[in-house]
């Protein structure tokens, strides 16, 4: 109740924004929207208000630090408490996970959820995996070659849900393309939810074959976040070069990392090829020159797809 809560988005008819406002009021948190402001002026804000917590996509969690930084203020000066983060799979990724808690000295909690479905699943405190909100809802895993439902811990397979609360538009058995698996364990809290590995481990319209490999994008930014001197963006560009297909990684080295290029992108390189059986092309980016994203970010693009 004693948390003031920073929305650093634009609502419209968005209904996750509206979401997380009231359900932060119906806590007793007070609730700061920040829409109309760039993020240079939502830090401030956040700052003069002294905000304790904020929601945010885990792209624009990472994109406030580093302009935070650019303003020469530190983020974890600025008494944020908690993060809850959303719309993408990084507050899962480990590596991904790290960097934000470490860039803002706090704890970066994962909240999933569909316009279709509602908000299906949350980290607690304990932050040992994504709860199943059972509820409210029926969550099945199929798996992703047979369309068997298993509950076997640890085998990944597609998310089919049912929204036990909905009235005004049932959802029964939704296909929600969400990749997911069981936890081998029950969450050290006591709750009875089960607990999903990983949180959203990737879509099904999001993994691609690749030279005959299955490629999920989530492994890439797992690989490329887990390198200290790689900063935080990314692009992955999937295209033809003849008949064979071609995937060239653009990333950007830290300032004052420079002299470390070689070796950084020949560890980059091996943890690539060990993480995804693929080989890649790579290009470095000047710090800063890679598009930055507010809401959901684009990174991953088949031009396959487009006959580019």
């Amino acid at each position: 109740e004693s948390d003031r809560v920073f929305i650093p988005f634009g609502y419209n008819i968005f209904v996750a924004f509206w979401a997380g406002h009231y359900a932060a009021e119906k806590i007793g948190c007070e609730v700061v929207p920040g829409g109309v402001l760039d993020t240079r002026a939502r830090i401030l804000k956040m700052k003069e208000l002294k905000c304790t917590a904020f929601m945010a996509t885990p792209t624009y969690t990472l994109g406030m630090a580093e302009t935070a930084k650019q303003m020469g203020i530190d983020p974890k000066d600025l008494g944020i408490k908690r993060i809850t983060c959303a719309g993408e799979p990084g507050a899962s990724i480990p590596a991904t996970k790290r960097r934000m808690e470490e860039a803002w000295g706090c704890p970066v909690y994962d909240h999933i959820g569909a316009t279709e479905i509602g908000a299906w699943g949350y980290e607690c405190t304990f932050q040992e995996g994504v709860h199943v909100n059972e509820a409210f809802f029926l969550v099945e895993v199929e798996d992703l070659m047979t369309g068997e439902v298993t509950e076997e811990p640890g085998r990944e397979g597609k998310m089919v849900v049912t929204a036990l609360d909905r009235l005004a538009k049932p959802c029964i058995r939704f296909d929600s393309k969400d990749v997911i698996r069981w936890a081998e364990r029950d969450c050290s809290c006591g709750r009875t939810f089960r607990l999903l590995d990983g949180g959203v481990l990737g879509r099904t319209d999001d993994i691609t074959k690749v030279k005959g490999v299955l490629l999920a994008p989530t492994a890439i930014e797992e690989v490329v976040r887990g390198i200290p001197e790689l900063g935080d963006e990314y692009e992955v560009v999937v295209s033809k070069r003849g008949d064979l297909d071609d995937i060239l990684l653009k990333v950007e080295i830290k300032p004052g990392c420079e002299g470390k290029e070689k070796e950084v992108l020949e560890r980059l390189q091996q943890e690539l090829r060990l993480k995804t059986n693929l080989g890649y092309r790579i290009e470095v980016h000047p710090y800063g020159s890679l598009p930055r994203y507010q809401v959901k970010a684009k990174r991953f693009k088949d031009l396959r797809r487009k006959g580019g």
